[in-house]
């Protein structure tokens, strides 16, 4: 598989709109609890992405893709913490691939350039959540991420049932 993952600035994530939203949808659609509730299209999910670009330009929200054969099937967002007590520290947002890229190391690529980019930044601890048990938090244990703790049904599912989720944590 050649991929190449690569931070895209906003003509690029308006390039790629339908693939991240394809990405996203179908991760909801497959039961990723990711903020979404079913029926969830991909018309939605190209709203929402839409409703972002303004931080992909502004820097806010720093947007990396899986590319291949130019086209996208991954994506992680690096989200630059902005408490002026925090500058240091970002967060790991909306890690997505999609279904047809899964298990052949697109997950472990984009978290590789989201944490280049942060030390780049010089952000030195990365957290994120994570549904507890799901195959997302296993890839995270595997390359180093630190489990903070679970809290029991913090979110819906996009089924409508109650998820458990898993804070962790990396430092740079």
């Amino acid at each position: 598989m050649t991929v190449t993952v690569c931070r895209l600035n906003r003509q690029e994530a308006e390039a790629h709109l339908d693939g991240l939203a394809e990405t996203l949808a179908l991760a909801v659609q497959g039961g990723a609890g990711v903020g979404f509730i079913l029926p969830f299209t991909a018309m939605d999910a190209r709203a929402w992405w839409a409703a972002q670009l303004p931080d992909v330009a502004n820097g806010a929200r720093i947007l990396f893709g899986a590319i291949e054969h130019g086209r996208l099937v991954g994506t992680v967002s690096l989200l630059p913490a902005s408490p002026q007590n925090q500058p240091h520290r970002a967060d790991i947002g909306k890690m997505l691939v999609h279904p047809d890229a899964r298990r052949k190391g697109v997950g472990e690529a984009l978290l590789a350039a989201a944490e280049v980019e942060a030390r780049r930044i010089g952000r030195s601890v990365l957290v994120l959540d994570t549904v507890t048990g799901s195959a997302a938090e296993r890839l995270y244990r595997r390359i180093g991420w630190q489990v903070v703790g679970s809290i029991p049904n913090y979110a819906l599912n996009p089924s409508g049932g109650y998820d458990s989720t898993t804070v962790m944590w990396k430092a740079l």
